[in-house]
Parts: structure tokens; C-alpha cells; sequence
């Protein structure tokens, strides 16, 4: 049913656990998966951060925090022995670097975590997983996370 599972990953315990679902559906259906880390690369804006340096370190501190969190991602599909294969995008929004290597990688699935935010901290924060639910063209499976 599917061959190519995309999950994006940040870091964060939920993400692993969803790519724990994702790999045990790797499994069952004989899929590959392929792990991504976007990188925004314009976070944010205001006063001295959109400088060289500003951005240098923060470009720097992104793709080091990308590394750590395919480096987890990796271990756990290793162990498993699934086939994967990983990569750091970047896009001006994580919702649209998602998007665009699930559209790169001939994804039939997406599945991610959910933080499960609400009230005035959903509001600030926003959700990706909900803007990749309206926005993707293949099924999505979404994966509570514990921190909620």
C-alpha cells in the first residue's frame, strides 16, 4: 500500500515517536523511509538579526541541530533495519519544506508528530502538522505526543 514514507523530524521526543510508527509501518508495508529536518532560513525578524553574521550563526546553530536530530533519527531506523534515506531541507516555512520533500521523494505517506498545543500557546506557535493537513496531496498520519 505504501512504499515511500516521509517524516520530518526536529529533535523533539515526539517526532521520534512518531518515526517509531513510521518505521514499524516501513515494516509492515515493505516501504522506504526518508527523514527530513527543515531548516527556516529566515526565522524571524527585527533589529540586528538579519545582519551576515546574525545569519551566519544562526544558519550554523540550525544545521547543527539538524545533524543531532537525523543522527537520532537515523539510529533509531538503523536498528531497525528499514531503508531510509535522510536529508536537510530549507524553506521559509517548515510546513512548506515538508511539503516540497514529500513532492521530492515520491512520498505516498506522510507521518509526523503533533505537540497537541491549544489555546493562547497554538495561537503563538502555530502548527506545522496542521498546515501540512490541509496542504498535502497524499494521506497524513499524525502522531500525538506525550508533551502535551
Amino acid at each position: 500500500m505504501y512504499k515511500q514514507i516521509l517524516v520530518p523530524v526536529d529533535g523533539s521526543q515526539t517526532a521520534l515517536a512518531a518515526l517509531r510508527h513510521a518505521v514499524g509501518l516501513a515494516r509492515a508495508f515493505q516501504a522506504e523511509l526518508f527523514v527530513v529536518h527543515v531548516i527556516d532560513i529566515y526565522p524571524f525578524l527585527g533589529v540586528g538579526t538579519d545582519t551576515a553574521v546574525g545569519q551566519a550563526e544562526y544558519l550554523s546553530a540550525a544545521n547543527a541541530n539538524a545533524e543531532g536530530a537525523l543522527r537520532a533519527a537515523l539510529a533509531i531506523v538503523e536498528a531497525a533495519g528499514v531503508p531510509c534515506e535522510s536529508a536537510t531541507v530549507e524553506g521559509h516555512a517548515a510546513e512548506e519544506g515538508i511539503l516540497q520533500a514529500a513532492g521530492t521523494c515520491d512520498a505516498d505517506l506522510i507521518v509526523m508528530g503533533s505537540h497537541g498545543r491549544r489555546g493562547i500557546e497554538k495561537l503563538l506557535l502555530g502548527s506545522v502538522t496542521q498546515r501540512v493537513l490541509q496542504n498535502a496531496r497524499v494521506p497524513v498520519l499524525v502522531v500525538r505526543g506525550s508533551e502535551a
